[in-house]
């Protein structure tokens, strides 16, 4: 291996990994719900599980929770949001405009490193966050009604999985000190916080499934929640954050082939267009965006 992890392949590997996991995870989560567990019970159980398993490496790093804790605290619980409106969105609306809504996350990623990590961004750069904008309107464009708005909550719940991803990408790249266990273990415990929280607002009742859908829940927590985890945190602390960003929308491909052959889903001619220009945006961004560091 290289001594820079940077220029290895294992971070990219990690992100082609957890991007093709996060493309499918929609479909057992459907399923599921098919059995009886909800979205928001669904990533309880889930993030409680991968916790859980967790613990021992928590336990064994946890002279780090004094680096960083309320940056920790804030990392979960941005990490936890996303997790959950993104589960909610892929459970409730079309994959693959939930996906393309979603991976705006590149422009949101460019704006926060501005705003939050100093750097500065050429003219090219914000042409091309130009362009991703433009995409997301073309997107949301209502002919019916003539306005650019969210066609429904799967829509909303999208672009704030995005936004709140591109965030925790900044603060994992802020907590370079902490290791990837511990942030990856914080993730989760925002994840159990949050969703208790909405469930107590939303006030859901208790889910009727079956013993065979909660085993399998906690199966998809114990292995698939664990495994996107690891290898998203391992690849977006080892990568510069544009570079992630763009690397993770393989999860498109991902999402779009299985949403057409198990779902049988379409995405409307404008929908193709407004997405085009917004993953074309995040990929030149990443390739030919000058950033510098704040003199």
């Amino acid at each position: 291996m290289p001594s820079n992890d940077s220029r290895s392949s294992l971070p990219l590997l990690a992100l082609l990994f957890g991007a093709t996991l996060w493309g499918v995870f929609w479909y057992p989560l459907r399923l599921l719900e098919e059995q009886g567990l909800s979205g928001l019970w669904l990533a309880l159980i889930t993030n409680a599980v991968a916790w859980c398993v967790g613990l021992p490496w928590l336990w064994q790093r946890r002279a780090e929770l004094k680096h960083h804790p309320w940056l920790l605290l804030t990392l979960g619980l941005v990490t936890g949001l996303c997790n959950i409106t993104f589960v909610l969105a892929v459970i409730e609306g079309n994959v693959m405009r939930v996906l393309l809504l979603f991976y705006l996350s590149p422009l949101w990623v460019s704006l926060l490193g501005w705003a939050v990590l100093g750097e500065r961004l050429s003219t090219r750069a914000w042409a091309l966050l130009a362009a991703a904008m433009a995409g997301a309107l073309i997107m949301l464009w209502d002919g019916a009604v003539g306005t650019f708005w969210p066609h429904g909550r799967a829509d909303i719940l999208a672009l704030l999985s995005g936004f709140t991803f591109a965030l925790s990408n900044v603060l994992i790249r802020r907590l370079q000190d902490v290791s990837v266990p511990v942030k990856t273990i914080s993730v989760w415990a925002g994840g159990v916080l949050v969703a208790l929280l909405w469930l107590l607002f939303s006030a859901q009742p208790a889910p009727q499934a079956s013993s065979a859908a909660l085993v399998y829940a906690i199966a998809l927590g114990a292995l698939g929640i664990t495994a996107m985890t690891l290898a998203v945190q391992y690849g977006v602390t080892r990568m510069p954050v544009q570079r992630s960003a763009v690397i993770l929308l393989f999860e498109l491909v991902a999402g779009a082939l299985s949403a057409a052959w198990l779902a049988g889903e379409t995405v409307q001619t404008h929908e193709w267009l407004g997405g085009a220009l917004i993953v074309l945006a995040g990929y030149f961004s990443a390739r030919f965006m000058k950033v510098t560091e704040r003199q």
